[in-house]
């Protein structure tokens, strides 16, 4: 059995932004040479998410696929955006006092939405891999959420497999 390990990064922006990784995800599964095994798709960012979609082939005037703008109007309605202190229990007090200690601004800290809809949404997805290829049936696409609107910054998306 082998095990393959692969990073790449990820740009978002001040909206919840979401990045087509399939043909990144298809070269670490290419290089790695595995055949036959499990692929996992991972965030490390609290705020972000993996999801398994078919592309919609229309977007919005800011880029946005319009099947993800669909899934950004339904969280709104279930986890409000955060846009002002004390709308969220998060941040509190203490947490505020840490970020300043990282030299973050307490605005950053606005971002209670953003980890909600993470954790409703999940930050991986696991793909069988069949004959060197992603089961992701006929129109499965593979999308970075980056669901943070307090600041544009770089994420990192891993990638594990393991087979033979």
């Amino acid at each position: 059995m082998s095990v393959s390990h692969a990073t790449f990064n990820v740009q978002s922006d001040r909206r919840p932004t979401f990045e087509d990784v399939t043909g990144r995800v298809e070269d670490a599964l290419v290089k790695s040479g595995i055949r036959n095994g499990i692929l996992l798709v991972y965030s490390q960012h609290t705020t972000c998410s993996v999801l398994i979609q078919e592309a919609s082939d229309d977007a919005d005037y800011w880029g946005t696929e319009l099947l993800m703008q669909d899934l950004v109007t339904i969280l709104e309605g279930l986890v409000p955006t955060c846009r002002t202190e004390g709308q969220y229990h998060h941040p509190g007090p203490k947490h505020i006092q840490a970020a300043l200690g990282r030299d973050e601004l307490p605005a950053w800290s606005l971002n209670t939405d953003a980890h909600l809809r993470s954790v409703i949404m999940g930050r991986s997805q696991s793909i069988p891999v069949v004959d060197g290829a992603m089961a992701l049936g006929d129109f499965g696409r593979i999308y970075f959420a980056d669901f943070d609107q307090t600041r544009a910054r770089e994420r990192t998306v891993r990638v594990q497999i393991v087979g033979e």
